[in-house]
């Protein structure tokens, strides 16, 4: 079976397993675990921030961050179709109290999609107290954030009184696909978390960054939520193998994905975006209330083929390091086939 639903699907190396039985631990609630306080610390000067916060998931980081941040009742600005708001099960509203919402359409907004979403401080209004980015944007078919632009929304935010949270689940990405580093990639943000488990192929984990002060309130709320973790140095060297050996190698996820995009892209029926990093979008042909992805993605299923459905017409694949270059080409001729038989 060709696996392409997700980069969270890789399995460990054996040298990351090795890792991980060899790792030194004590209980981290104690703040005794010191392959956690290593991890911990190589990604908060990866991201050029005080301190970081390892976490079990992405979405325990992002929902911490907006308990940092935010208050019950204010308001978080995103982009369409972002994580916190689609695939958090509610967790903003349910935990932090807040409301999302929308600025502007795609994966990134403007200053001026910014300056009108913020409520106006009257009473009444909710308040608007924090901006929430996604780099790389998952719904938005992996793409890279231009950087300019999240400097100058940053700044914007700023200005409004507003702090910035940046979701970083696949920043690892969008370094190796900009040429930028992760330290100025997270420089405009506030907090940024990262995630271990997609493209680094790490079995769990995440972090939150940012100054002292916020990770700080973190540590606890991170508690509060249930993931305060004892002898987790086992699975924070799984993380630090993943940091030191699978960053540079994400470019070869990318070349995957724009393999697959081109292959793919030979269908006469599919529509196919073409790929800035290991995500690749493709729609299908047919009306949405027949809901013909999820068919196609049943035929491909049954021909040894695994994909994402993202909508009533629309596929994702994602490339890891657990398919290869033939295996990626194999799937796209698949679905090729099956789109145009």
């Amino acid at each position: 079976m060709i696996d392409l639903r997700s980069d969270t699907v890789t399995r460990p190396t054996p040298e990351m397993r090795r890792a991980m039985t060899d790792a030194e631990v004590g209980d981290d609630v104690f703040d005794e675990d010191p392959t956690t306080q290593l991890l911990q610390r190589e990604v908060a000067a990866l991201l050029g921030k005080e301190a970081a916060l390892f976490v079990p998931s992405g979405t325990m980081a992002n929902q911490i961050a907006l308990l940092v941040h935010a208050r019950p009742g204010d308001e978080v600005v995103v982009s369409e179709g972002a994580h916190c708001a689609w695939y958090e099960s509610g967790a903003a509203a349910a935990w932090a109290g807040v409301q999302c919402v929308v600025a502007g359409s795609g994966p990134m907004f403007s200053v001026d999609d910014l300056d009108a979403a913020v409520k106006p401080r009257v009473y009444y209004y909710p308040r608007t107290s924090l901006v929430a980015l996604e780099n790389t944007h998952n719904r938005g078919g992996g793409k890279v954030l231009p950087q300019a632009l999240v400097v100058d929304v940053a700044a914007r935010a700023r200005a409004h009184g507003l702090a910035v949270h940046l979701d970083g689940a696949r920043l690892f990405n969008a370094a190796v696909a900009s040429g930028r580093s992760l330290r100025e990639l997270a420089a405009p943000a506030d907090t940024v978390s990262v995630c271990l488990s997609k493209g680094l192929g790490a079995p769990v984990g995440s972090l939150l960054a940012g100054d002292a002060a916020r990770i700080g309130a973190a540590h606890r709320f991170r508690k509060m939520l249930g993931g305060g973790m004892r002898q987790v140095g086992v699975l924070a060297a799984a993380g630090l193998y993943a940091l030191r050996h699978h960053s540079a190698r994400l470019a070869d996820d990318h070349r995957n994905a724009s393999l697959f995009a081109e292959r793919a892209a030979r269908s006469a029926s599919l529509q196919v975006l073409a790929p800035e990093t290991n995500i690749v979008m493709v729609d299908v042909p047919g009306a949405a209330a027949e809901r013909p992805a999820e068919r196609l993605a049943a035929r491909a299923k049954e021909a040894g083929v695994l994909l994402s459905v993202f909508g009533p017409r629309r596929l994702r694949a994602v490339t890891h390091l657990d398919v290869s270059s033939d295996e990626c080409a194999r799937a796209a001729d698949v679905l090729v086939a099956l789109a145009d038989g």
